[in-house]
This record gives C-alpha cells, structure tokens and sequence, in this order.
C-alpha cells in the first residue's frame, strides 16, 4: 500500500515577492514582477526585459560565509527551504536525519559562474579560473547546499528536465515517502539564469517575448502572446507522510495526492502537436488519485505565452478532460511572474495550495483576447472566488518531459 503525502511547509522567492506570504499577496494583487533587465548591458540584445527576483538581501536570510560559497541560485533555494521548514515546524532533533530527504532541481544551475570564469580564461588564462567554480556551477548543488543547511541526511538527488524539473522533482520526493525511501522531503525547484549567453541562447531560439512593455510582455493564451519572459527565484514545499506529520501535529495544507509523468518523444522544443504527451500525465495524476475529470476545479497551466505551448496545452486538457474541459477554470501564474525555468512547477504548485486554503483562483494577467484554439476558461475576467478542492499543475519541459502533480484539499 502506498502511504498518503501531505504538504505541511512551503517557502518562496520570486519576483513578486521573496517570502511566501509577500509572493501571494502580490498574486491576488495582480502584481506583474517584470521590468527592465539590471544584471547586465542589454545594449546589443534584442531582448531587454525579464522578471528578476527584487531587493533580495542575502545577508538577511543566510550565513554569510555559507552564501560566499553559493551561486545565486542555490541561495534561493536555502532561503525558500529555511522558510518552508520553519513553517512545517519541523525540529531535526526530533526526527532520524536519515528519514529527511531532499530533492531540489535547477534546470540549468549556476550559468553566471560559467560565464564569469570562461572570461577569465579568454582574459587572463586557465590559471585565474575559481577553485570554487564547479561546486557553484553544478546543479545538483542547491539540493546539496539545503540538505548540509538543514541537517537532512537521507535521500538528497536533484532533477533536471528543463522547464518541468520543479514538478519532477516534487513528483520524485513523493515517490520517495509513498514507497517508504522517507518520511519528510524538501522538494521544489530554483534557478538564477538571467545571464548573457541564457538571453541571447532564448532569443536566438525565437523563445522570448521581444515585446518592451512589461504589462504586455507575458501573455498567456492570449493571440498576441509572442514568447515568455524568462524569470528567476524558487519554491520548495515540505512533503509528509500523513501519520509523521499528525503524530508530530502539524498543520496539514493540501494533499499530494497524484504525479504523473510522460515524455512527447516527438521534438526537443516542441510539445506533441496533439496534446497526447500532457494529456497522458493529466491522467496519470488523475488515476493516481481516483479523481475523476469532473472533479476537478483548476489547472494551473504551464501557459508559458508561446504559440505552440499555450495551443498544444489547450488541446491536451481537452484530450484529457473531453466534456468536462469545459466547466473549468485553467489560468497561468507566468503571466506575473514570468518563466522561472526550473523553479516554474514549484512555484505554481504552491499556488495551487494557496488556491485550496482561500478558495481563490487567480486571473491569467494581461490576457484579454485567447487566441485561435485556445478555446478554455482563462480567467481573463479578474480572479475567480469559489470553493476549491482539487487542483492540478502542469510543466512542460523541452526534451519533452510532461509533469502533472494533481493536490486536493485534506481529508481524513
């Protein structure tokens, strides 16, 4: 039998916030974090906007020495872990270290190290390289980084499968308990990767919104959508087997109750023209949890504003959710936030938390016109407030890599 996962923690950074509870009140105020790039001289690039993470003071949220040794990105998944521990109340004291894992995934890892140093042996020759350099640069170091911050001495891996690596790797951390590898998992995702090679890589790619005006930038569905607007931050979510946390008494949020997981195996960039690959991993979640389509009420879309994406997105829900498609509401937090890569599905997984606790589903934001065949319910209207009880978030990652996590309010 498989053992019941709850979610009793989660911490964020983002660019509308760099704690949780300023990232939600920025959502339900329709606060759109993008805007002009600082991290570098866009002068020859075409590209010039993107949604950074703001004000975030890391001398604030972490040791200074330990931050020394981090790249950016593995700085913002301590600081969302730290956040997402605290709330779960967790005392490691209290726990067998080697029951608390960790699976924290950044799909490119530390790119602004690479850079840095690869100019310095164009400059000044192998020799002036960092020592530190591979320890910042490599991905799997967020989640070594959190579990040496936290004392977590069991099962600590990271995914990386692009765009869907927040959602694998909250999917893998649920394998993890059900099956009985742990009883408490940090898991979520976390990049940093506005850098020059990432922006000129994106926009050579014809992937990046080139349009200048942030408020029309990242649009969702919507016909004159012409790309997303790469992001940063991250989102990590502490994952519980059900008896752990109620003998431990702690505060259940939501039920991880579904994880499904397929690849396209049709093209590096492009979903299925079908839908069929996203279709699948929606239903996966959904038999995993004995939900039936009709059930349920929201999907957080991965809805990055690119033509492909947002159109094969739409026609997998309605592959999945045939009649029922209709009677839902189905939104894209990129649409504030921009894409943040490998951290997306943890983010927006946390969304749909926040979404059960308060029975509130926010608007795809600047969205007004769906474009052709993109026929569902977008929330363009302003925010939804209705009763919600079963959520699922898609990613979709290039390689082809489909990730849907379908949560449910707790229930004894």
């Amino acid at each position: 039998m498989k053992r019941r996962v709850v979610i009793t923690g989660m911490g964020a950074v983002t660019p509308i916030g760099n704690t949780l509870d300023e990232f939600w009140n920025g959502i339900k105020e329709e606060k759109v974090g993008i805007g002009a790039i600082t991290k570098f001289d866009t002068e020859d690039y075409k590209v010039k906007i993107a949604a950074e993470v703001k004000d975030f003071n890391v001398k604030e949220r972490l040791d200074n020495k330990a931050a020394r040794r981090m790249e950016v990105f593995s700085q913002y998944a301590v600081a969302a872990s730290r956040e997402a521990f605290a709330m779960a109340g967790l005392d490691m004291e209290k726990e067998d270290p080697y029951r608390v894992g960790v699976i924290i995934g950044s799909g490119i890892g530390g790119l602004s190290s690479m850079e840095k140093e690869h100019e310095k042996i164009i400059t000044k020759g192998p020799k002036r390289v960092s020592p530190m350099l591979i320890p910042l640069m490599i991905s799997n170091m967020a989640a070594g980084n959190v579990a040496i911050d936290l004392g977590c001495k069991g099962k600590c891996t990271d995914v990386v499968t692009a765009c869907a690596t927040g959602s694998n790797s909250i999917g893998d951390a649920l394998r993890a308990i059900q099956y009985g590898d742990a009883d408490v998992m940090l898991a979520g995702g976390t990049e940093s990767s506005i850098t020059p090679v990432a922006v000129a890589g994106f926009t050579n790619l014809t992937a990046l919104s080139s349009e200048s005006d942030p408020l029309r930038a990242s649009l969702p569905f919507d016909e004159a959508r012409g790309g997303f607007v790469i992001g940063e931050g991250a989102g990590v979510v502490v994952l519980e087997e059900l008896e752990h946390a109620k003998k431990r008494g702690a505060k259940i949020l939501a039920e991880l109750a579904g994880y499904g997981s397929t690849c396209d195996a049709f093209h590096i960039t492009s979903p299925a023209e079908d839908g069929s690959g996203a279709a699948k991993a929606m239903e996966l979640a959904m038999e995993e949890a004995g939900v039936k389509p009709e059930e349920v009420d929201y999907i957080n879309a991965h809805g990055t504003g690119t033509h492909h994406n947002d159109l094969f997105e739409t026609r997998a829900v309605r592959r999945a959710f045939g009649e029922s498609a209709d009677h839902l509401k189905m939104s894209s937090t990129k649409s504030m936030i921009g894409h943040l890569l490998g951290a997306a599905g943890a983010v927006e997984l946390i969304v749909c938390v926040k979404s059960i606790e308060e029975g509130y589903i926010h608007p795809t934001v600047g969205t007004t016109n769906p474009g052709e065949g993109c026929d569902l319910d977008y929330v363009i209207n302003g925010a939804v407030e209705q009763e919600v009880n079963v959520v699922i978030s898609n990613s979709l990652g290039f390689g082809g890599h489909n990730a849907s996590l379908l949560v449910k309010k707790y229930e004894e």
